[in-house]
C-alpha cells in the first residue's frame, strides 16, 4: 500500500471513528476548524522547513507527484506533500477526539494534585512502591 493510499484511509477512518463509532463530532463544530486552521499552519511551516530544505526526502513512487520538492504544485503545498498533511489531519482529529471520547467517561474528569488514585493508600496519603519499606 502506498503513502498516498495509507493517509486516505488514515483520514475515512478517522472521519468514521468520529461521527459514527465514538461520536464525538468534533468535525461539526466550528471551534475544531477555527483551531484547526492554527494547526495547519504551523505544520506547513514545520513541513516546509523539513522537506524544502531535504531533511526528510520521499520517493516519487509511494507519494502524489513527483520526489523533487516544489513550493506548490506536483503534490505537494509549501513543499509538503499533501499525504503529509493528510496525517497530520488524523493525527490531530484522533488526538482530541480520543480526548473528547475518555473525558466524557470520567478518566481523570478533575485534577487532582499527588500521585496517580492507584497508588494512593486509603489514608490519603501515597503508597511507596518503588523501594524496600523503609519501616523494615
Amino acid at each position: 500500500m502506498s503513502y498516498t493510499q495509507l493517509a486516505l484511509v488514515g483520514v475515512a477512518a478517522t472521519v468514521v471513528l468520529d461521527l459514527t463509532i465514538l461520536r464525538t463530532r468534533l468535525l461539526l463544530r466550528r471551534v475544531f476548524w477555527v483551531a484547526y486552521a492554527i494547526i495547519i499552519f504551523f505544520q506547513l511551516v514545520t513541513n516546509g522547513v523539513l522537506t524544502g530544505f531535504e531533511i526528510v526526502r520521499y520517493s516519487g513512487d509511494a507519494i502524489a507527484g513527483s520526489g523533487v520538492p516544489t513550493f506548490i504544485g506536483d503534490g505537494r503545498i509549501a513543499y509538503a506533500p499533501v499525504e503529509d498533511l493528510l496525517f497530520g489531519f488524523a493525527l490531530v482529529v484522533q488526538t482530541l477526539i480520543w480526548w473528547v471520547w475518555w473525558g466524557r467517561r470520567g478518566v481523570q474528569y478533575q485534577p487532582v494534585a499527588g500521585p496517580p488514585l492507584w497508588r494512593r493508600s486509603r489514608s490519603g496519603g501515597a503508597t511507596r512502591t518503588d523501594g524496600p519499606d523503609p519501616s523494615r
